[in-house]
């Protein structure tokens, strides 16, 4: 009986760890550190001008401020955290587009969190559907 309640307790004390290993945790998302140009890209499955609203969305949302909004070439200029950034929405083909967030100035260390937050907000919210206020 023993050996049963230990073996169970060190496989629900694995699952644990290997679940919180694939989560990036809050002093992770805080912390400057280098990011890879990859990792600022996405694509999405929602065509490019939903994305466009979104992607302003998204910046609004985490209290980011935007300095600048060109629709029809689509990109925006952000700044988050005293760091300017430029978000650019392209088109894949007609069900897709991309989303590439780079900073103003070239230099990829900066906190992931900036970036993660946007795309984790498209991804819950491309679903819902836009409307005109």
């Amino acid at each position: 009986m023993e050996r049963i309640i230990i073996i169970l307790l060190l496989f629900l004390g694995l699952g644990i760890n290997c679940a919180n290993a694939m989560e990036m945790d809050l002093s992770t998302l805080v912390t400057s550190q280098n990011i890879k140009y990859t990792d600022c890209n996405k694509i999405f499955n929602i065509d490019n001008v939903t994305l466009f609203h979104l992607t302003i969305s998204a910046i609004n949302s985490n209290r980011f401020t935007i300095n600048e909004i060109q629709s029809k070439s689509g990109y925006i200029l952000f700044t988050a955290v005293n760091k300017q950034f430029l978000a650019t929405i392209s088109n894949v083909n007609s069900n897709q587009g991309m989303l590439k967030i780079t900073p103003a100035d070239g230099n990829y260390y900066f906190q992931p969190g900036i970036i993660a937050n946007i795309f984790k907000f498209i991804d819950l919210n491309k679903n819902t559907k836009l409307e005109n206020l």
